[in-house]
């Protein structure tokens, strides 16, 4: 994908403006620090750290899977910190989309979440040799899920990426916001190959791309916000995902590998650079916001274009 540089753009950097509301507050940036861990001292740390940031520059994150805070509730405090020290912030909670309806209202509670994802991950249950393998009724328990909630529900995938049929089921069970979650970023099917797993290496690439799911999701015109997730690394990732129609971006595994190799202190100086970077990609492309990026042309190339032709899919048309 590329976006067009302009060459006048009319616009001073001090101009660009990168907020955006999402779950009835205002985010400075239109990020999310995506689920990531939760359970253990060291995950406690980790969402701390990363708590910390949200608050500092505005933007949401969500934990990693609860459902280890259920079964233990010693556990509790590694997920209860991260509404701690950001109480003012979107926070997101985090199970599957297996779980009881009783248990999604626990863990939204549990951390005052604004929001509750639900994870799906077929491929890496599959993948473990101890997974699940009964996944037939689940749409049923989303409804209900929904139904129960007392905050908006977020179907995410966790990189396998979504298709417009599965977007479609999702929407009819009442889901209204999806994270794309594509193929490309952290690769739960080979991890778990590497742990003995069931499929021997041949399904590592299996999936579909965070850009495909992005358009196959806002194909369909639906009244829905998607969170592009997957494999983003880069601050121009993220203008390409928002030029695409996307609400928010989200990234999980720049933080972890930054935390984990050059400590907490880095992370406000990466995520300081990151957020110049995206404003500068706004600049050049002469927009002043995030509507207006979206509303600037997108040339969309090679597979992810012979995807879309293939799928009948018109990226020129879906309303952005």
């Amino acid at each position: 994908m590329d976006l067009i540089h302009q060459a006048v753009p009319e616009l001073d950097l001090e101009q660009i403006d990168l907020s955006q509301e999402f779950l009835g507050k205002r985010l400075q940036i239109p990020l999310l620090i995506n689920a990531i861990t939760g359970g253990t001292e060291r995950g406690r740390e980790i969402n701390r750290a990363l708590s910390e940031l949200a608050c500092q520059f505005g933007v949401a994150m969500a934990v990693g899977s609860q459902s280890i805070a259920l079964s233990e509730p010693e556990r509790r405090d590694s997920f209860e910190v991260v509404r701690e020290v950001n109480p003012h912030g979107v926070i997101i909670a985090n199970i599957s989309a297996l779980a009881k309806p009783d248990e999604t209202l626990r863990v939204v509670e549990m951390i005052k979440a604004d929001a509750l994802q639900l994870h799906l991950n077929v491929p890496q249950e599959l993948a473990m040799r101890e997974g699940e393998r009964h996944f037939a009724g689940m749409l049923d328990n989303i409804r209900q899920i929904v139904a129960a909630a007392s905050v908006p529900v977020i179907a995410k995938e966790v990189g396998f990426g979504l298709s417009r049929e599965s977007a479609a089921k999702l929407f009819a069970a009442g889901v209204k916001i999806f994270d794309t979650g594509g193929q490309g970023g952290t690769n739960f099917v080979m991890i778990e190959d590497r742990r003995q797993g069931c499929f021997n290496a041949e399904l590592d690439q299996w999936g579909i791309s965070t850009a495909v799911s992005l358009a196959e999701i806002l194909s369909l015109g639906l009244p829905v916000q998607v969170i592009a997730c997957g494999g983003l690394r880069t601050a121009m990732d993220a203008a390409k995902a928002i030029a695409m129609g996307a609400e928010l971006v989200g990234m999980a595994a720049p933080f972890i590998k930054l935390y984990s190799g050059a400590g907490e202190g880095a992370l406000a100086d990466y995520l300081q650079q990151w957020v110049y970077r995206l404003k500068a990609v706004f600049l050049m492309t002469a927009s002043v916001n995030i509507r207006s990026l979206q509303q600037k042309p997108v040339l969309i190339k090679g597979q992810t274009r012979a995807w879309l032709e293939a799928r009948h899919i018109d990226w020129r048309c879906w309303s952005r």
